[in-house]
């Protein structure tokens, strides 16, 4: 039932309100382009989009409507694309991505995407949250009861990350101790694995595959299959090009083949 809703949601994926309308009464947000729009200025991009996009990707079983809607969501906010937003705001919460989910979200990429990325998602998320009377209390609060955490694990990683970084970046290594992985990564309003899935997705789409590794073991620890990762890069081809998947496919294809089967 979910994936029927999202692909009939998923087919007014670029005509969610008139073309010449000067508000999306929606969201509050500009429209996006219709179909036409798109049809008048490169066909095959509109055919593309209904035929294999909308029709094909959307529906594959192997990765849930919900968490295809967080991959989508991470890329567009670590690549700052602000005007595919509206709509895919709208979608997540349709597919049961909750307000408090998308806000730990954005809060989230605002560390691994940068503070003005996240606060442009802001931006467009007002609106959306607006449009739907979701108020505070749907949203986090700022201090929170934390996850338990992996006191051995965290110990590890923090001597590798000092002993590495530690007498010449001694700030970046105090932040990512203190404040990353002892705060935001313990907020217990987006799952582990949800978290990760965000992390990974963000990484790709912005070709830093250099920390892909440890984050992608790490979305495996929290309980991402290896055929949901593989979807989740499946997805991200069509949302962030495919000289970026392919970056990451060979590190991803070398995490799955270490780990324990």
């Amino acid at each position: 039932m979910k994936l029927q809703t999202a692909a009939i949601a998923l087919l007014s994926l670029v005509s969610v309100a008139p073309a010449r309308a000067e508000e999306n009464t929606m969201t509050g947000s500009k429209p996006m382009l219709t179909y036409e729009d798109v049809r008048k200025v490169a066909p095959p991009l509109e055919a593309y989009t209904r035929n294999r996009l909308l029709g094909d990707v959307w529906k594959r079983p192997g990765l849930a409507p919900r968490d295809r809607s967080i991959v989508t969501l991470a890329a567009l906010i670590a690549r700052n694309q602000t005007i595919e937003m509206p709509y895919h705001f709208n979608l997540a919460l349709d597919n049961g991505v909750k307000p408090r989910e998308i806000s730990e979200i954005i809060t989230h990429l605002a560390f691994y995407a940068g503070w003005a990325n996240a606060r442009s998602a802001v931006a467009v998320a007002k609106d959306v949250f607006a449009a739907r009377n979701i108020d505070a209390e749907q949203l986090p609060p700022v201090p929170v009861t934390p996850l338990p955490i992996n006191e051995a694990a965290e110990a590890q990683r923090a001597t590798a990350v000092q002993e590495q970084f530690g007498s010449s970046f001694p700030g970046v290594v105090q932040y990512t101790t203190d404040v990353l992985f002892r705060d935001l990564w313990l907020r217990p309003d987006l799952a582990p694995r949800d978290r990760s899935l965000v992390t990974v997705s963000a990484l790709i789409a912005n070709g830093q595959t250099a920390q892909l590794t440890p984050h992608l073991n790490r979305a495996m620890d929290n309980g991402l299959t290896q055929t949901e990762a593989s979807e989740a890069i499946t997805q991200l081809a069509f949302y962030v090009g495919w000289p970026n998947v392919f970056s990451a496919m060979p590190v991803a294809k070398e995490v799955f083949a270490k780990r324990p089967h």
